[in-house]
């Protein structure tokens, strides 16, 4: 069992993630919208693993995940994006992402990229 942060802009995708973790007996800990929410939210909360959108306004997850590694270097954060974005795949995993999960969310993929970031 991981304790999440859950950063997306849209609060249907969070709503659809924190169910598919909840219902595999993870605890979503706290929801941001974008990235500077995720920071103060990681500051907060200290969570095992975050799953971070890359497109969001205000501040980027990508920006996000840079600032987040700064504050915890073991921060463990998966990458969430819609397909297609294979360039800002790349320099979010350069940026240190553990794994990548693309939208729509399968239950199964998201599943294994946590057990996969835990292990």
């Amino acid at each position: 069992m991981a304790r999440i942060l859950v950063v997306d802009d849209a609060a249907f995708m969070r709503m659809m993630i924190k169910d598919i973790l909840t219902k595999n007996g993870h605890e979503v800990v706290a929801e941001a919208a974008d990235g500077r929410q995720a920071i103060e939210k990681y500051k907060e909360t200290r969570p095992d693993i975050v799953t971070m959108d890359i497109t969001m306004p205000e501040m980027d997850g990508i920006t996000a995940l840079k600032e987040i590694k700064k504050i915890d270097s073991n921060a463990k954060v998966i990458m969430c994006s819609a397909m297609g974005q294979q360039a800002m795949v790349i320099d979010a995993i350069q940026a240190g992402a553990k794994d990548f999960v693309v939208k729509p969310f399968q239950a199964d993929r998201v599943i294994e990229a946590i057990n996969k970031t835990l292990g």
